[in-house]
């Protein structure tokens, strides 16, 4: 008997999620198990981390996701609050690799279509797009267990048949939970008797959102966090009892005794799951190219005729041109080159500012001739092999600057002419870093402001301690070691802020803002002296531009689901990076004397909700139902 913890949720889950995908492979492998899922909510941003991270420990990857459900009746595009406000969860597996499309293609369109609340998809997408996957009825909150709590035994029962015909025999399972909740030991026995009388396999799960058992406070912290709550907050979200741990498979077998096949088949689920990546193998969209030219040809051509505008009759450097062109060609780059020349040449085509180019591109002739960049690689002596040679194993990377105002319109640009199914928009996570972390607690267990000041400052910091952990400053600071060894409530703060540190963080607006103004806090010497003496148009700059890309990240996630024009959410962006950058300046003027929490509270009542308004009434697809918004 062997069990698989097949209901778990990493960092990614961003609201509540607290298995780090780091530690989450090596705690399964000491509890003698060989295989583990990850089922974020919603989202697949964890999988490649979780699945190099399960490989690197001998751990099979099951890759899955926790998805959002419309009610039945309804569909992903209804958005009538009443109705819409509350999706079903439903566990979706990856078989293989046709089940992991399927899985990718209904989460992207969860966001892109049905975002309303939650990205959600519905039952047409999940008939279209089952195959390769297995299903999971899923926690309390999912379709089945909801009609059982609301003592509809006969519907939740024709429920659970249409699933088992939809995703056909041995694809769908019914889920067993207990973390102690008087609820689900009711849902349990009603799922007894519909596995009795149907014969659709029960499967039991711990629906794992922290590692060990020991780390629910941290865990209850982090919600805390995330919310905006403190501990004392007796009304505030939580998760009770504090069972939501990776469970062995002797407390599993325990719990389960008596559900027949619960827990084999959560072996039975592994055995199926049989997803493979391959990684280092690139699939570009093919270029079009004029007729009688392959790539390579079209490439030389392009090449000769920047070589000329570039030098003129010099034939000095055509040595270095063919070098280069022979190593792209060999390592499969060449539509790579030609994609990226044809986006840069139809934005000078059309006056959007382009930058000259930077990091290891500006070092290649090519780049160069093809006016990717402007910066000549012979007259400055740079390295063509540090931007691609044959013992590289990623790709060359081209980043490329346009116009803030008119990036939207290159974007569009590239989608209109390789297809919407060959372009993708990526999003970065910031982390909780040292000083960050022990603020966010301090604050979530109800610390003055004062008292969290104190400790944060003891924590290195400059430029030789950009990434420096709690651990790494407890070695550094003679000062913060004595108070971690003297003082129990600085002692738990730490600790706990330990747990936190280097989780995703900014579920909103107002804590990356407020992360922002604790950064030039910490560097108030610093940031004074340049407001003072120097130049306050630096700081207020430099404001300027964390801000907006805050916001930009924001303003996008905000607007998922409905369409804005771009130059729309840079109007918005514009509105309150100005009114935000505004209060931080007058705040620096004034010493910065006042809480940074207790500014950005009052930030936060005036603008709560503001922005996605904004973006409703800026949207272009709007229907008679969105006009009251």
């Amino acid at each position: 008997m062997a069990f698989t913890h097949l209901h778990v949720h990493t960092e990614f889950s961003l609201l509540d999620g607290f298995c780090k995908i780091k530690e989450l492979p090596g705690v399964v492998k000491s509890m003698g198990q060989t295989a583990c899922a990850i089922t974020d909510h919603g989202v697949m941003y964890g999988v490649i981390d979780f699945y190099r991270a399960c490989k690197a420990e001998g751990v099979k990857p099951i890759v899955g996701c926790e998805v959002y459900v419309a009610p039945q009746g309804r569909t992903r595009f209804d958005k009538v609050h009443e109705f819409d406000s509350e999706s079903r969860h439903l566990v979706l597996l990856c078989e293989n690799e046709e089940g992991y499309r399927n899985l990718s293609y209904m989460v992207s369109l969860a966001w892109t279509e049905g975002f309303y609340v939650k990205p959600r998809i519905d039952q047409a997408l999940l008939r279209e797009h089952s195959k390769g996957l297995i299903a999971l009825s899923a926690c309390l909150a999912g379709e089945i267990p909801r009609r059982l709590r609301n003592g509809e035994y006969d519907n939740a029962k024709a429920y659970a048949l249409e699933m088992a015909e939809l995703f056909g025999p041995d694809r769908f399972y019914l889920e067993l939970q207990d973390h102690g909740i008087r609820d689900q030991k009711i849902v349990n026995q009603s799922i007894l008797k519909i596995h009795q009388e149907t014969g659709i396999p029960m499967v039991c799960t711990n629906d794992a959102h922290y590692l060990r058992k020991e780390d629910a406070e941290a865990h209850d912290i982090l919600l805390c966090i995330q919310t905006g709550k403190t501990v004392d907050d007796e009304n505030r979200m939580r998760y009770e009892p504090q069972n939501f741990y990776l469970r062995s498979e002797e407390e599993m077998a325990e719990l389960f005794d008596g559900y027949e096949g619960a827990l084999e088949n959560t072996q039975k689920i592994t055995e199926m799951c049989n997803l493979e990546f391959t990684f280092g193998k690139y699939h570009l969209p093919e270029f079009k190219l004029p007729e009688g030219y392959d790539s390579f040809s079209y490439l030389k051509k392009l090449c000769d005729e920047g070589y000329k505008a570039r030098y003129g009759d010099d034939d000095k450097y055509r040595g270095q041109l063919k070098y280069e062109q022979d190593m792209i060609e060999k390592m499969g780059f060449t539509d790579y080159f030609l994609i990226v020349s044809d986006f840069v040449r139809y934005a000078k085509s059309v006056g959007i500012p382009v930058g000259p180019g930077r990091g290891s591109a500006a070092g290649s002739m090519v780049s160069y001739c093809l006016s990717i960049t402007d910066i000549d690689p012979m007259k400055y002596s740079l390295y063509f092999e540090r931007f691609l040679n044959p013992e590289r194993v990623s790709m060359p990377d081209i980043d490329m600057d346009f116009g803030d105002t008119r990036r939207g319109e290159v974007v569009e640009y590239v989608r209109r002419k390789y297809g919407d199914d060959h372009v993708a928009q990526i999003v970065t996570f910031g982390t909780m870093a040292a000083r960050a972390a022990i603020r966010d607690v301090g604050r979530a267990l109800n610390m003055t402001y004062a008292e969290v000041d104190v400790v944060a400052k003891l924590v290195p910091s400059g430029p030789g301690a950009l990434h420096i952990t709690l651990d790494d400053a407890l070695k550094l600071s003679k000062q913060l070691s004595d108070l971690y060894d003297s003082d129990p409530r600085v002692k738990k703060l730490i600790d706990t802020a330990k747990a936190l540190e280097g989780r995703q963080s900014f579920e909103n607006w107002t804590d990356a803002f407020l992360d922002i103004l604790h950064q030039v806090q910490d560097n108030k010497v610093l940031v004074m002296n340049v407001y003072r003496s120097v130049s306050r148009e630096q700081v207020e700059q430099y404001l300027y531009k964390l801000l907006d890309s805050m916001l930009r990240d924001f303003v996008d996630r905000s607007a998922q689901g409905f369409t804005v024009q771009d130059s729309d959410k840079q109007f918005i962006i514009d509105f309150y990076k100005y009114a935000l950058v505004g209060m931080a300046l007058e705040w620096i003027r004034r010493d910065m004397k006042e809480d940074p929490v207790r500014m950005t509270e009052r930030l936060n009542v005036l603008l709560h909700g503001e922005l996605e308004r904004a973006l409703r009434r800026f949207r272009t697809d709007r229907s008679p139902a969105d006009l009251d918004d």
